[in-house]
């Protein structure tokens, strides 16, 4: 795949993992208590409503400047960081950790579960992008600058 074919799909890609965490996340943050939480003895306790709102900005933000990186073509950087992103989605898992979360009303889950698909996605760009990185950095870029002739 060409670096302007995987710009588009990864533009799409983003496009749409942000909207669908949108919706999950305000569900999420503005619905908090028809979430079910692990119980008392739990090993890890539920995020409170702040640290899902917060954990939105701070993933989205991973997003951006992964977005960002590919754009200047570091393709490397771009990858590691649109793997934090892709944690987003693949953290709503997690959901289903928790006794009762499978009797979330039918759209609950649909969001939820779309979420944890588009973090597979991103996941998976993010790991191609590594692997072709060579492949998608223009070969000017990859030599050095040619020293000033005297």
């Amino acid at each position: 795949m060409s670096y302007l074919r995987a710009t588009r799909v990864l533009c799409w890609l983003l496009g749409i993992a942000v909207l669908v965490s949108v919706v999950h996340y305000v569900d999420n943050y503005v619905n908090y208590d028809d979430y079910p939480v692990p119980g008392p003895d739990a090993a890890v306790p539920a995020p409170s409503a702040t640290l899902v709102a917060v954990g939105w900005f701070v993933f989205t933000a991973f997003g951006a400047v992964g977005l960002l990186l590919w754009l200047r073509r570091h393709i490397t950087t771009a990858a590691i960081a649109l793997t934090g992103y892709s944690l987003s989605g693949l953290i709503g898992i997690a959901h289903y950790t928790v006794p009762g979360a499978t009797d979330m009303v039918w759209w609950r889950q649909g969001h939820v579960l779309v979420d944890i698909v588009c973090g597979a996605a991103v996941f998976g760009f993010a790991l191609w992008a590594a692997r072709n990185a060579s492949e998608l950095i223009p070969p000017a870029a990859k030599q050095p600058p040619a020293p000033p002739s005297p």
